[in-house]
């Protein structure tokens, strides 16, 4: 019987957990991946809230040997200080910052800052990795900066801006990579939000390596309008299609929430059945 060699457990996410009352939830995406024997944080949250769900969910952070975050947002990386309150060793992997402050808008005039804080690079410049070409930064897994662009990238992006004085621009996502982890079976995708396009992202990996099965794709889809709304960006057919190239790729089982929305979960499960699954607090699976 294969040995199973990434185990995944979601320190935070959107919804709460099932089991466990405990252990909080919030507007936004940490996971710690185990993978050929290492310890691996992808991403941390909103808050420093991942951690106290780690504590409880048995997991050492302190032991993390690195850490990816997946694009400069703070729903992904606002949880980095407490991150480096437990944690005095590990870097952390990211793609080169905007040029500009990443910024939301809604309904056409509200504006809200949604990127990193900036401070925080400052305090502690050593403890971060810019990555700008495929990297490998522990064995097996792999970091992908550049991710190609065949497939049309998410209708919730059009809110997305990066602001230089005074002026907007749609964020181009060149601040995202994607994290592709090698074991035994093949390999496991993990992304943020797939704001580049959860099918782009696929396909930037598999060219890399194109020798090596995908087991299986974790992470947000970007699916839904604006976090306040959390409605179906796009049409039901849009994400039908979705599902069914994401089938034809072909990957073994899809792990997806967050941004992907509860009313595009659903469509998505309609046409993937058994081989997709949620993401909540608290859950934890191998890929």
């Amino acid at each position: 019987m294969r040995e199973i060699a990434v185990k995944v457990t979601t320190l935070i996410e959107n919804r709460p957990s099932a089991t466990d009352a405990r252990l909080a939830s919030e507007w936004g995406l940490a996971l710690h991946v185990e993978v050929n024997g290492r310890s691996l944080l992808f991403d941390t949250g909103s808050s420093g809230a991942f951690a106290d769900n780690a504590r409880r969910l048995s997991v050492d952070l302190s032991s993390v040997e690195a850490a990816v975050l997946s694009h400069h947002h703070y729903d992904h990386g606002g949880g980095l200080r407490r991150f480096f309150e437990v944690n005095k060793r590990a870097k952390v992997y990211m793609g080169a910052p905007p040029d500009g402050e990443c910024v939301g808008r809604l309904y056409g005039f509200l504006k809200k800052r949604v990127g990193l804080d900036a401070a925080l690079v400052r305090e502690y410049p050593e403890r971060f990795e810019i990555v700008t070409e495929r990297s490998e930064v522990l064995p097996g897994v792999h970091l992908l900066p550049r991710i190609s662009g065949r497939h049309p990238r998410p209708v919730g992006n059009r809110r997305l801006f990066v602001e230089k004085d005074g002026a907007l621009r749609p964020d181009d996502f060149a601040h995202e990579i994607v994290a592709a982890m090698e074991e035994e079976g093949g390999l496991v995708i993990f992304s943020g939000c797939s704001h580049s396009g959860i099918l782009n992202m696929i396909e930037t990996v598999a060219a890399a390596f194109p020798e090596i099965p995908i087991r299986a794709v974790v992470g947000g889809f970007h699916l839904v309008t604006a976090p306040p709304l959390r409605l179906l960006a796009g049409s039901r057919r849009a994400v039908e299609d979705l599902a069914r190239a994401v089938l034809d790729h072909p990957v073994g089982m899809t792990y997806t929430g967050h941004c992907t929305g509860d009313w595009a979960f659903e469509i998505l499960e309609k046409t993937m059945g058994g081989r997709i699954s949620d993401l909540r607090t608290g859950t934890c699976f191998e890929a």
